[in-house]
């Protein structure tokens, strides 16, 4: 970036708070309090974000007499749940693409169940009166350039031939600049039913209350430190107390597994956003974007850009940064030349909002793992179940992955856990410092990709061969 640049697009961050714009809300509920002494359940639920609050909504919906305990380390919402886009996917399997390369034999049932599972957190949206500004809205898939366009076409006709394209839409320039308005855009696939738009930490909160609401006991600022067998259950020691149960759901995704050996299996990617002052109508009607929908650029570096419930435009992706060692560290929510960067790329792509400026600017760490979906298990003779590996689509995803880890504590066998996605595992990522320099490899040839008309080197066939393709 020239120096000028630098300082021209820089300026529009002068402003910009630190923290996500979703959590800094005066609205946002009290915390409960810790957790002292000991407690007993039928169900733990280790974890306050989407798996972890949805894991314990519906155990009670399923079971009102069941008794359910959650703790979470901070306060529920705070981490990954608090800190997205706010698109509410469909899809369980990162995008039908990814799907149809897995699990191309299951792929209509994992669509169906996907296009069900959004239906019922609208339902449940609408049934708990959680306000998060749930917005049917779609999602446009954009080109920016002509390689692109060619490959959503290819998707598109992948899609017609396994009957799945009902509800989707093939964009030219000019259909797409309709909907929304940059020089940059050269098509689009437009997604009309599958993606929501929504304000992610309300949606956590608002599962908090109706958590409580239905008998949930909530401990906050309760980290859960050790995981062992008690007799026929299992017990959870706390700082201040503990926790004797029957069965235990481990929702905590990005952070270290209390399975100590699910811990290679997913790594932290940080991802970042910023987030504008409001859009005057002026700004609003310059780009157009009357419908309304979340997009996403179609580059291996991609990436997302919404409209809030204010007119603000969220815009995030691009850089993955996996820090060497793969901890999860509060210095890495913070990355001020990530956020120039990013500042430069929406200037390019909306030239006619030059003067918006930014009122946040954030970051939090996606759980990856090796095939950008959620895997799913039990240890512990069938008392644990978990669910992680969601690759930055859990906003969705998670209600699913609840039902999952229910039915696996159940011992029931259902259409979930008769899935081959459900059955198996990714391979696990590798030591370091073999991680951060693949990783480190396959981000470098990615972005060569994007600058040779998608063309990918040996390094990024091989991944894929393997059935490690990354995007960021």
């Amino acid at each position: 970036m020239a120096p000028g640049a630098m300082t021209r697009f820089t300026e529009s961050l002068a402003d910009a708070k630190p923290v996500s714009f979703w959590l800094d809300d005066p609205g946002r509920p009290a915390p409960e309090p810790a957790l002292t002494g000991d407690e007993r359940c039928d169900l733990l639920v280790v974890g306050g974000g989407y798996s972890g609050l949805w894991t314990a909504l519906i155990a009670k919906e399923r079971d009102p007499r069941r008794d359910v305990v959650l703790v979470e380390g901070r306060e529920a919402g705070w981490a990954a749940s608090g800190r997205n886009g706010g698109f509410c996917a469909a899809s369980l399997t990162h995008g039908i693409a990814n799907g149809l390369s897995r699990w191309p034999g299951e792929i209509e049932k994992l669509e169906e169940l996907g296009a069900r599972n959004l239906d019922e957190i609208e339902a449940a949206v609408k049934r708990y009166s959680i306000d998060c500004d749930f917005e049917r809205t779609g999602e446009i898939d954009v080109a920016t350039e002509p390689h692109q366009m060619a490959e959503l076409r290819e998707m598109y006709a992948e899609m017609a031939e396994h009957g799945l394209a009902d509800g989707s839409e093939l964009l030219d320039a000019d259909a797409l600049r309709e909907h929304v308005d940059s020089p940059t855009f050269l098509g689009g696939l437009w997604d009309r039913e599958g993606v929501a738009m929504l304000h992610p930490a309300k949606l956590a909160w608002g599962l908090k209350r109706a958590c409580l609401e239905q008998g949930v006991r909530i401990y906050e600022h309760t980290p859960a430190l050790e995981l062992a067998a008690a007799g026929a259950g299992m017990a959870i020691r706390t700082p201040y107390g503990r926790v004797f149960t029957r069965h235990v759901a481990l929702a905590t995704n990005v952070f270290p597994s209390l399975v100590k050996r699910l811990r290679p299996y997913t790594v932290p990617v940080y991802d970042y956003a910023l987030m504008t002052e409001p859009l005057t109508a002026e700004q609003l009607a310059a780009i157009g974007w009357k419908n309304r929908q979340g997009l996403g650029d179609s580059a291996n570096q991609f990436h997302y850009f919404r409209l809030s419930a204010d007119n603000r435009i969220l815009w995030g992706g691009y850089d993955a940064i996996y820090p060497f060692g793969g901890k999860v560290r509060a210095e890495y929510d913070d990355r001020p030349e990530t956020y120039a960067k990013l500042a430069e790329h929406f200037f390019t792509c909306f030239p006619q909002l030059a003067g918006v400026r930014f009122t946040h600017a954030w970051g939090g760490a996606i759980d990856t793992c090796s095939r950008f979906s959620a895997f799913f298990g039990t240890a512990h003779k069938g008392r644990v179940a978990y669910a992680a590996g969601y690759t930055g689509l859990g906003v969705g995803a998670s209600r699913f992955g609840a039902d999952v880890m229910l039915d696996l504590l159940s011992g029931e066998r259902t259409e979930r856990t008769d899935l081959e996605m459900v059955r198996t595992k990714p391979l696990p990522f590798p030591p370091e410092p073999f991680a951060w320099t693949g990783v480190a490899l396959t981000k470098w040839s990615l972005a060569r990709s994007d600058a040779n008309g998608g063309r990918r080197n040996l390094w990024l066939k091989t991944m894929d061969k393997l059935g490690l393709g990354f995007d960021s």
